[in-house]
């Protein structure tokens, strides 16, 4: 029975993550009219998948093996709660990282055990969280000087068409992060601790975040497709393909670094070259607040439910 909470949790997760995450990859391309939401669902099914199978493993080693040593009863408590928070801060229309929540409820859950905690990784994760926004804001920022200096002496007609093509490629690559980082973090306890066998944890993880993107993202996908800036195909690539780069660097290095956080940082650094009236900084303030608050909540609540139990 200890056995099947983790995993209960795992899937929740991963379909919530589907529901959540969609608008890393999808909420631009549809914000600025680029593909239709059923056509982008299919791509970002088949790259999510690409991603947790050839490069998740890196990701899923950091959190389920690094960060401390998981078992069944800390994983039940902390994926169980992680559920909850995503899922309720979906219904609230607001992007929140599934990354912040999993590591704090794992820290929590293993702090109130009593299980050791390699802090020096904790501390690695953390610094990644603040440098990797930051990242994707200066790669969008640049990438929009760039194109404003070659791309804008291109005819207007064949500047939308580029565009396109690339905004489509830009979310296929956060499509891969979702996999290689997002849900890697998810499945990441349950591979290491012998739940589930990496083979079966991609499959199962992939088709499970699908059915969240059909079903469930259009709420958030409003949110960050039209909700911080103003965007265009001009701005939407910009602002995504720089956060795509972000992660993929810190994928490289194993770090779970928040698609939805870089995806707000490339945004936010392209509203700074349109200006700073274009910017709704009243939503940012409240990303920034659950920024700190979620990791926070996710933290005290699994630490409280873990001694209550003992």
């Amino acid at each position: 029975m200890n056995e099947l909470i983790p995993i209960v949790g795992s899937i929740l997760i991963a379909f919530v993550i589907g529901s959540n995450d969609t608008s890393n990859a999808l909420g631009i391309c549809i914000g600025c009219g680029v593909v239709t939401f059923k056509k982008a669902v299919i791509f970002f099914g088949f790259f999510v998948f690409l991603g947790i199978t050839l490069q998740g493993h890196k990701v899923m080693k950091t959190v389920g093996n690094d960060l401390l040593a998981v078992n069944s009863s800390i994983l039940g408590v902390s994926l169980l709660v992680t559920a909850f928070l995503i899922i309720f801060s979906n219904w609230q229309k607001l992007p929140v990282s599934c990354h912040q929540v999993i590591i704090g409820s794992l820290t929590g859950a293993g702090v109130a055990s009593g299980t050791a905690v390699d802090y020096s990784s904790l501390y690695k994760i953390l610094a990644s969280w603040v440098i990797s926004p930051l990242g994707a804001f200066l790669f969008s920022f640049l990438l929009y000087r760039i194109m404003e200096a070659t791309l804008s002496k291109f005819p207007i007609f064949r500047i939308e068409r580029i565009l396109r093509i690339l905004l489509v490629m830009s979310g296929i690559l956060i499509a891969y992060n979702t996999g290689a980082n997002e849900l890697a973090t998810v499945l990441g306890g349950s591979v290491h601790s012998g739940l589930i066998d990496p083979l079966q944890a991609s499959l199962g993880g992939g088709l499970l975040v699908f059915l969240g993107a059909i079903l469930l993202s259009s709420r958030v996908i409003e949110t960050v497709g039209k909700g911080i800036t103003s965007l265009d195909p001009y701005s939407g690539f910009a602002g995504q393909f720089g956060a795509g780069l972000s992660v993929m660097v810190f994928t490289s290095m194993g770090m779970p670094v928040s698609t939805t956080y870089c995806i707000i940082g490339g945004i936010v650094g392209v509203g700074m070259v349109k200006g700073l009236e274009t910017v709704r900084f009243n939503l940012i303030r409240k990303m920034l607040i659950s920024l700190v608050v979620t990791p926070v909540s996710a933290f005290l609540i699994c630490f409280t439910i873990t001694r209550a139990l003992q």
